[in-house]
């Protein structure tokens, strides 16, 4: 069967699932704090469908899956998709991105079932913020998820901090510090303008330049990793010397990855979305039951594809070349 390869030639090995749009924070740059109307649970994908998406794109040569949400976690007995997909053959590599509030009381049996490792949304270290940015939830909780997620084996743990311009651009230090003194990954990432381009995203745009100006006023001495943690992806991976762990800068506007681009997601209700940012998506309920009308729906995501999601022409004020998807961050699976 041919590999699932684009216009451009890039060859695409990783399915982002997304299980639900629902979340039980709401944190300010991924959706508003009231209003949010969530869809009904049976337009959800089932498990069994799911796994018939990501059967016909494993025989295409997707290896790894992410499983995303709104919050993943709030889906009952996800630890049963996750067997059912490890099941799959061509199957090597099962993650999960989660806010942690869930993850004590799972992570045993998500790894049993199956999962490889988790990314843990972590944005600040002060209680105080944690509910100004996330609404609501408790960061202790997330702490605990943290110990969970190590305890049960969910290596390397990466956490994803995305960094919010006069909101915790402050905390940059304290995260680099955690990452040398903790074997513990931080991944910094840039606010993008999903489904929304508004005054609050680019008042609040940060680019990660200031990562790096941080550390060097810190006075850290930084090494490239070579040998970056298993599923590094697009990150720009540095390490404090004679650090535990490791940080990473992922800037999808300022220097975006698009060229190296291996990646499709599948939303909670039913879509593949060849990129993240625009519009195009291509409903797979019309095709379940069918290898051969899946084949041909995964063609069509390759044919449509298009070469780069232009982020940084939104934030210059230009004119793009395709239409941004209205849909939240939280709507399409991140």
């Amino acid at each position: 069967m041919a590999e699932l390869i684009d216009r451009f030639g890039r060859k695409h090995t990783y399915l982002r699932i997304s299980v639900t749009d629902r979340c039980n924070l709401r944190c300010l740059y991924c959706m508003p704090e009231e209003g949010m109307t969530f869809m009904d649970q049976e337009r959800l994908l089932s498990f069994a469908e799911i796994a018939q998406v990501v059967e016909a794109a494993a025989a295409r040569g997707v290896s790894k899956l992410r499983i995303t949400g709104g919050e993943p976690l709030v889906r009952p007995n996800l630890d049963e998709l996750i067997r059912r997909l490890a099941a799959i053959p061509g199957i090597r590599e099962i993650a999960l991105t989660t806010n942690g509030l869930l993850l004590a009381s799972q992570a045993r049996k998500l790894k049993e079932a199956g999962l490889t490792r988790v990314n843990i949304s972590l944005d600040t270290l002060d209680p105080a913020r944690f509910r100004f940015i996330a609404r609501r939830g408790n960061l202790d909780r997330v702490f605990e998820g943290i110990r969970a997620a190590a305890e049960a084996g969910l290596q390397p743990i990466k956490l994803n901090c995305v960094l919010l311009k006069g909101i915790n651009e402050d905390e940059i230090a304290a995260f680099l510090r955690m990452s040398a003194e903790q074997p513990l990954h931080i991944r910094f990432i840039e606010y993008m303008p999903i489904g929304h381009d508004d005054a609050g995203w680019r008042t609040h745009y940060l680019p990660l330049s200031r990562v790096l100006e941080t550390a060097e006023a810190a006075g850290y001495e930084l090494e490239p990793v070579a040998d970056a943690p298993v599923g590094s992806g697009p990150s720009e991976n540095w390490r404090i010397r004679g650090a535990a762990g490791t940080f990473g800068l992922i800037h999808p506007v300022s220097e975006h990855f698009c060229r190296n681009c291996n990646r499709l997601r599948l939303t909670a209700d039913g879509h593949i979305k060849p990129c993240l940012y625009w519009m195009d998506e291509l409903n797979v309920r019309s095709a379940l039951g069918s290898r051969e009308a899946m084949d041909a729906l995964l063609d069509r995501a390759m044919d449509i594809k298009p070469e780069n999601h232009e982020m940084a022409a939104l934030l210059a004020g230009e004119a793009l070349s395709h239409v941004p998807t209205e849909r939240r961050m939280s709507q399409i699976g991140g």
